[in-house]
Formats: C-alpha cells, structure tokens, sequence
C-alpha cells in the first residue's frame, strides 16, 4: 500500500514536472514573438522616420539648388537654432557634410547630368571614347555607337557598323528599332551590341536620357545658352569616366579626385595646371564647366542609435519657365547601390 502510493506520488510529481517545462516553454515562445514584434514595430516606426527624414534632405537640396542657380552669389542660411549660422552653397558631385534633422540626420548627394553622356544627343566620338575604358575590340565600339545613332534616329537606314529593324526582327525575339529618343538607359540593352556586362559594369553609370530630343523646341525659345552635349563637365565628370579619358593615368585621376574633394575648377585653365598641357591638349575637346538644369539628389535618411537607414533618389529640372522653378521626373524610393559617382570625392 505504501509503495502504491509512493508510486502514485512520483507520478504526479513527474506529471508537474512535464506541466512546468510544458509552461516555460509557451512562455518562452510567447516572450520570444512578443520581443520580435516589439523589434518589428520598432524597426518599422524607425524605418518610416529615416525615409522622411531622407525626404527632408531631398526638398533641402532641391531649395539649395534653387537658391544657387537663380542666386549664385549669395550664401544661404542653415535650418538651426541660430538664425546667425550661414554655410556655403551645396556643391555639386561631391560630398556634403551630414545635417541633423529631427531624430536623426540626412546626407545629401547631388548630381548635375552635365557630367554624363547624353545618349540622345552625344555624337559617334564621345560615345567611343567612353567606350574605350571596357574591354572591347574597336569594331565592337564602333558597333555600339553606331548602333545607339541608329536607334534613336527618325530613318529606316542603318549607318555602316549599325542596325535597324532588318536586324532586330532577325533576332530569336524580333522587335522593332525604335528610331526615336531613348526613355531609359535600360532600352541600351536592346541595342546591337550592348551586352549586359558592359552596361552593369559601369556604362550605366556614364550616361543618362535627359533631355530629349524632341523637348529641345522648347529650351530653344530660351536665350540661355544651349549646353553643348558633346562635352562634359570637370566637375561633374565621376572618377570612372575620367579614368577612360584620353591620357588619363590613376595617378592624374586620383588627383583630380583630391582637388576636387577641396574646391571647384573655376576655369578650364585650373584643369590644364592640374593635368599638364599635353594630357589637356589631348581630352579639351571633351571638357566644358558649363551646367544642365538636370540634377539628380540621392538622400539617406538615419536615426541617432540605429543602423536603419532610408532613401530617396529623384531627377529634378530646375528652370525659370517652370511655375514652382523645379520639376520632378523620376523618384525612387532607394539610394544607388554605389551612391552615384561618389568615386569622385557616387538611376
């Protein structure tokens, strides 16, 4: 009788045993969902804060922009609790101090297009220097760039190395050439010859659409100078596409690269000091200081105590014809996987 109950006993003292691990394991799993939806809220409030706060940084860059291209010599105030706190103008293709904002601090990248290859408008020249910096035969670069004239011209003929819709509807996949400005860098992989490994590489980096060909009727009512698409700007030309030019060593584009990071080229004679009059004399033709009123702005939004971060990149147009002065023609809500062209201090 004794040992029954004794059995008995140790039964139910196993019995609470299996209850108790049985308990701390839902409590365990319920404390482990509840600290994961605690983290994901967290991480979503913080994630929210940091893209408006990226936001933030994009409309201050546009106003700064804003401000230096109709007022160039002023310099503009700061956001800050000191109405007294000045800084200069925002330069263009280089780095720009962190601003705190709110919980946290955005940092801004601006981008004017003149430092990129206008595929609707660069000649057969340009287009092959650039290409010059990948590894191709000269009859492959002359196929690219014929082909790219060919595909954004009105006409049915094909140039010597190029190509119209006799090669494109001989493809597997036929369509048509397009015989019209491109809407994309992305339509250069429709292009004969233009391999993916060639345009992810780095030549989607050196180009850009804008402006097209047939918004150019109505700049040309404008008696602003027209900016020559044959050329490209000293201070807004990435240390990638200075590497390619005519001449150019490591050594002269690491230089550009510091100066650069001090101060602006204010004359093209600054860049012939820098380079030396044989190397100048060779890539002149390609250089100007003259700007667009395209720019691109890359901003990164970041919370004090965070790793989260948010971003926002857009193409705006600042011009005078424009009612509120600027416009927006794309907007992504990320940053560039590389912050574009930043080499030079990174759609």
């Amino acid at each position: 009788m004794v040992s029954c109950r004794a059995s008995q006993k140790g039964v139910a003292l196993l019995m609470v045993l299996w209850v108790l691990m049985l308990l701390t394991v839902i409590v365990g799993e319920f404390c482990f969902t509840m600290r994961t939806r605690v983290n994901i809220t967290r991480n979503f409030k913080e994630s929210t804060q940091a893209y408006y706060i990226a936001v933030a940084g994009l409309n201050k860059a546009i106003e700064q922009i804003i401000r230096q291209e109709f007022m160039p010599q002023r310099i503009v105030a700061v956001d800050t609790d000191s109405e007294d706190e000045l800084e200069p103008e925002w330069r263009i293709n280089t780095n720009i101090a962190p601003v705190a904002f709110g919980s946290g601090s955005y940092e801004v990248w601006i981008e004017n297009i003149s430092g990129r290859i206008n595929i609707n408008l660069a000649d057969k020249p340009l287009l092959q220097t650039m290409l010059s910096g990948f590894d191709l035969e000269e009859s492959e670069k002359d196929i690219i760039a014929d082909s790219i004239l060919d595909w954004r011209d009105a006409d049915r003929n094909h140039r010597l190395n190029g190509a119209e819709d006799d090669y494109y509807q001989s493809l597997p996949e036929p369509y048509d050439s397009k015989d019209d400005d491109f809407d994309s860098v992305e339509e250069l992989l429709l292009v004969r010859g233009m391999t993916p490994e060639v345009f992810y590489q780095g030549f989607e980096n050196f180009v850009t659409v804008y402006p097209k060909m047939k918004k150019r009727g109505l700049r040309k009512k404008s008696k602003k100078k027209e900016f020559d698409y044959n050329k490209l700007n000293a201070n807004a030309i990435p240390a990638e596409m200075w590497a390619v030019l005519p001449g150019m060593t490591e050594e002269l584009t690491s230089e550009i690269i510091a100066y650069r990071a001090e101060k602006d080229f204010n004359t093209l004679s600054d860049v012939q000091r820098l380079l030396g009059a044989e190397v100048y004399r060779g890539l002149s033709r390609y250089l100007t200081l003259e700007t667009t009123s395209y720019y691109r702005v890359s901003s990164t939004g970041k919370i004090h105590g965070s790793r989260i971060s948010e971003g926002v990149t857009a193409l705006i147009q600042i011009s005078k014809q424009i009612r509120e002065k600027f416009q927006i023609l794309e907007w992504v809500d990320e940053i560039p996987i590389q912050k574009r062209f930043k080499g030079i201090s990174v759609s």
